[in-house]
């Protein structure tokens, strides 16, 4: 038996070549069915984990899918905010707990998160260090925007304008860090929160500015008279909200008004939800209630069907690719009939030549096992990682 072994495996070696180019395509064969089904699988349960644990979400009438993805997954948004008085018509029938959340602005590529303090125990997040956003300006970071941004409790970030063209639309505010989340496994890492006042400050809806009075250059008064100065735009507007000029920042109209992404509704029970799903399936058309868990059920059922698709396209390549190898052991055996013959003329038996050749087919089919399951070991460390950061 070791003599069949010996001259498999250096029969293989020799012929390196054609051997290498075997293991990678049998082992891609087996390899990409598992890794579809295996990435599939994690996102379908990493998609569901969070839709299951937020009861409803409020929104603008729309997708229902663009509302929930944005809201959970704090995708870029592409949805229409509705006016923040919802969410007091909301809170307003007593039957759910409510949490705000703005969505529209990023710290470079991490997402701000415009929300409450009881957005961090709705989600069962803890402190690494520090605590939550309490004024004007403040903000937590998630435990891997924390690390990518390179700030800590006491350091600063600044927000991002919203686009090219929005360097006017936005306001470029500096936030001081007031704490740091302990990592959860979800978006949330990934999010800078702070409160949703702090982005209508962003927004541009509220602002602070320097003083004006009668020690005020001309330049920077659009007017002056004995009762009063008019400012100008050049009239500077800070860009961190400090001790010393938060009393300076206000809101220009009724911030009631002012429009926000969505909003989570955490009903007292059962009986409340209910209540609330049928008051807005019946009432007003220009906002929507969903149960993200339905919605992303759908989307879930959409990404199994189109797995189950791949599965069946990846399982036709690899009878195919089964038959060429088979095709090439086959015409490898014909172009051996010399060596074959001098075996035979050296006194080997048919079955020793008959198991050194089903040697070297068990190898290299041992060997793109082994190969596949590295893949499955590298999808694991990076594939599996990088799906998280996505979802």
């Amino acid at each position: 038996m070791k003599d069949v072994l010996f001259l498999a495996w250096n029969y293989l070696k020799y012929h390196w070549a054609k051997t290498l180019f075997l293991l990678m395509a049998i082992s891609l064969v087996i390899f990409i069915p598992l890794a579809l089904d295996r990435l599939a699988e994690q996102g379908s349960e990493k998609l569901l984990r969070r839709a299951v644990s937020t009861p409803l979400l409020l929104g603008a009438r729309g997708s229902a899918t663009e509302l929930c993805l944005s809201s959970l997954y704090f995708k870029s948004p592409k949805l229409e905010g509705i006016p923040f008085n919802k969410m007091k018509d909301l809170e307003a029938q007593e039957l759910a707990q409510t949490i705000p959340l703005q969505l529209e602005y990023r710290v470079r590529d991490q997402p701000i998160v415009g929300t409450t303090s009881a957005y961090f125990s709705f989600r069962g997040l803890d402190f690494a260090e520090g605590r939550s956003m309490a004024l004007l300006g403040e903000c937590v970071l998630g435990s891997k925007a924390a690390e990518k941004l390179n700030v800590k409790v006491g350091g600063s970030v600044i927000s991002s304008p919203a686009g090219a063209f929005d360097l006017a639309g936005s306001f470029p505010l500096k936030m001081t860090v007031v704490g740091v989340l302990q990592p959860s496994q979800s978006p949330d890492d990934e999010a800078v929160f702070t409160d949703v006042k702090t982005t209508w400050v962003i927004s541009g809806k509220a602002h602070g500015h320097q003083d004006v009075d009668e020690n005020t250059a001309d330049s920077l008064l659009l007017s002056r008279s004995k009762e009063a100065a008019i400012a100008s735009p050049a009239v500077l507007s800070y860009m961190e909200i400090t001790p010393d000029n938060i009393g300076s920042f206000h809101f220009h109209g009724n911030p009631l008004d002012y429009l926000i992404n969505a909003v989570i509704a955490v009903p007292k029970d059962k009986k409340s939800e209910l209540m609330l799903r049928g008051r807005y399936e019946q009432g007003a058309s220009d906002v929507q209630l969903v149960l993200p868990e339905e919605v992303i059920e759908e989307l879930v059922d959409t990404v199994i069907s189109v797995r189950d698709l791949l599965l069946l396209a990846a399982l036709s390549i690899g009878m195919a690719t089964l038959l060429v190898t088979t095709l090439v052991f086959l015409l490898s055996i014909q172009l051996r009939k010399r060596e074959i013959a001098t075996m035979k003329s050296i006194g080997a038996a048919p079955g020793v030549i008959r198991g050194v050749l089903l040697s070297e087919i068990l190898m290299v089919i041992g060997f793109s096992l082994l190969l596949a399951g590295v893949y499955i070991l590298l999808l694991q460390r990076l594939g599996i990682p990088l799906l998280e950061k996505y979802i």
